[in-house]
């Protein structure tokens, strides 16, 4: 029943559940791989997270993409609205501090990544069930000497999430909306193996089938964490606010 209960979190919240169940010790890993979302393939998750910026139509096998839409009258104006809001969201936590304080918890702090994600564990949950763009779901900051830089946000949707679905909370004719599909959790024996850039398993692995997962004695998992979107407000360019080609560098190494 636990990890029935963790698999409905992963359905209807990709962040709310990455503090719900143990994760296993990783190297180079600090404290906070504890807690990574879902029961025993913690190792996957974590992966999962640590590439979550990749966010290009032609991203591979381990990335899905919504499909740019045709603009219509209005979508401008809802998007820049989105904008605006999470302008306001990341100007009340441009001191990292002051969202620590908020409850926004860094994620992997002590893995280095090009982007931290300061996840707020509630509004990850409320927004499997609704849209605020007050309240994104991460905070999106580069490491700055000790402290960090606020660069932008992250918003986040059930992974059942149609595109309709997605395009009432952000129009896909501004913004494409990414997914992590095709994930092979490793067995036991074999955990090291989804990490590093010869990996067989996580969403850089070379696995990309259920059969090939079988196979090799991992457990094949369609899709982890629901959709996601990330919002640079600071930038003054539409193209760079909604930048597919910088997500896909920030978060891959």
């Amino acid at each position: 029943m636990k990890y029935l209960f963790t698999f409905a979190l992963l359905a209807i919240c990709p962040l709310w559940a990455q503090q719900q169940t143990p994760a296993m010790n990783m190297p180079g890993h600090g404290s906070d791989m504890q807690g990574m979302p879902g029961m025993d393939n913690d190792d996957g998750a974590a992966h999962a997270m640590h590439s979550m910026e990749g966010h290009h139509m032609d991203m591979g096998p381990h990335m899905k993409m919504t499909p740019m839409r045709a603009l219509q009258p209005g979508d401008q104006e809802k998007a820049d609205k989105v904008v605006q809001a999470a302008r306001r969201a990341a100007e009340k936590y441009s001191d990292y501090k002051v969202a620590l304080a908020d409850g926004f918890k860094i994620f992997m702090p002590d893995r280095p990544q090009k982007q931290y994600h300061f996840t707020n564990y509630q509004y990850a949950f409320e927004a499997a069930f609704s849209f605020n763009p007050d309240r994104p779901t991460s905070l999106l900051y580069e490491k700055n000497g000790d402290g960090y830089k606020l660069i932008g946000v992250m918003y986040t949707a059930r992974k059942t999430a149609t595109p309709e679905d997605l395009d009432a909370r952000i129009p896909l004719s501004i913004a494409q909306w990414h997914a992590h599909v095709n994930l092979c959790l490793p067995p036991p024996d074999k955990k090291q193996q989804a990490w590093g850039p010869n990996s067989q398993f996580g969403l850089h692995g070379s696995i990309t089938t259920e059969a090939e997962c079988e196979d090799a004695g991992g457990r094949f998992m369609p899709q982890i964490f629901g959709w996601m979107v990330h919002v640079y407000p600071f930038e003054q360019k539409p193209e760079n606010i909604w930048s597919v080609e910088r997500q896909a560098h920030e978060h891959m190494d």
